[in-house]
């Protein structure tokens, strides 16, 4: 190779810059440092989970022995049984389980109808109606308690299912989280299905609704938990043992002397199952939906 060569190349090489050098080191570091951080808040939440489901399974003198243990010596699923059986969990498992499927459904349903006449209608009162909307978010819960136990009993449904299952369909959330994302979808796209020849309901549940899928299955999980949860309002309304939910069978059985704590962390650990069940299996769909799809440049 000539000296020109030799020149013209190294020429062309140019020298790698210092910052560049260090800059692979430097994001090293902060990832190992933020999944450290990651790690440790992730142990200081799983930890009382964990020492909670593991204490449902100890003998019960273990449970306040001296000092204590993570592990329990035995397995003891004796609370398990006991509160499935003597305590009629079976009944109380199928009430929670319609309130919380039926109202979720209807929730959802109605949440995103309300959502996209917000978002794709242009009417002045419309906008009127989504401020009233919002407005009840700044109530507390107590203060809607005693207008809505009046207008449920007065409609003859106390000691119902039915009292929970109607007013707890519409929610300030729901509406809000739909109309926002009905708000980024394309009107273009609108009207060109209006131009092939859909009706309104058509583009609604073929169009609409598959798009939102995101924002249909977080609300759903979210309305499932508030529901499962609930504890107030089932109490306020519900009287007949044979119609109790489970916060409510939950909280039956601490006694006014002495708790079975066997018992009721078993009875905790089966109320909490299917919320951790719904979450695992629905978590993937919760994703940012392509908005742009069925759309030409």
């Amino acid at each position: 190779m000539s000296q020109a060569t030799k020149q013209s190349t190294s020429s062309r090489v140019k020298p790698q810059n210092p910052s560049d050098m260090l800059r692979g080191p430097q994001e090293k570091t902060k990832a190992i440092a933020a999944s450290a951080l990651l790690w440790v808040l992730a142990a200081a939440f799983g930890f009382p989970v964990i020492w909670f489901v593991l204490s449902s399974v100890k003998p019960a003198g273990e449970l306040f022995s001296y000092p204590l243990s993570l592990l329990p010596s035995s397995l003891d699923f004796s609370g398990y049984v006991t509160a499935w059986e003597s305590y009629d969990f079976y009944q109380f498992f199928l009430n929670t389980s319609i309130v919380a499927v039926v109202t979720t459904i209807l929730t959802v349903f109605a949440s995103a109808c309300t959502g996209y006449a917000l978002a794709k209608y242009s009417n002045p009162w419309l906008k009127v109606f989504f401020v009233c909307i919002l407005a009840t978010t700044m109530l507390p819960t107590e203060v809607i308690l005693s207008p809505t136990f009046l207008v449920v009993r007065d409609l003859g449904m106390y000691n119902q299912l039915s009292a929970l299952i109607i007013p707890s369909i519409i929610t300030a959330t729901g509406i809000f989280m739909f109309r926002q994302f009905f708000l980024t979808v394309p009107d273009s796209l609108l009207e060109a299905a209006r131009i092939d020849g859909a009706s309104e309901l058509g583009i609604f549940t073929r169009i609409m609704l598959p798009l939102s899928r995101p924002i249909i299955v977080t609300l759903a999980i979210f309305s499932f938990q508030w529901r499962w949860n609930d504890y107030i309002w089932p109490l306020i309304v519900i009287n007949d043992p044979s119609k109790f939910t489970l916060q409510i069978a939950i909280q039956s059985i601490v006694g006014a002397e002495n708790v079975n704590w066997s018992v009721l962390l078993a009875a905790s650990v089966i109320s909490i199952i299917p919320l951790v069940v719904l979450y695992m299996v629905f978590q993937k769909y919760v994703m940012g939906a392509d908005i742009n799809a069925g759309l030409k440049e």
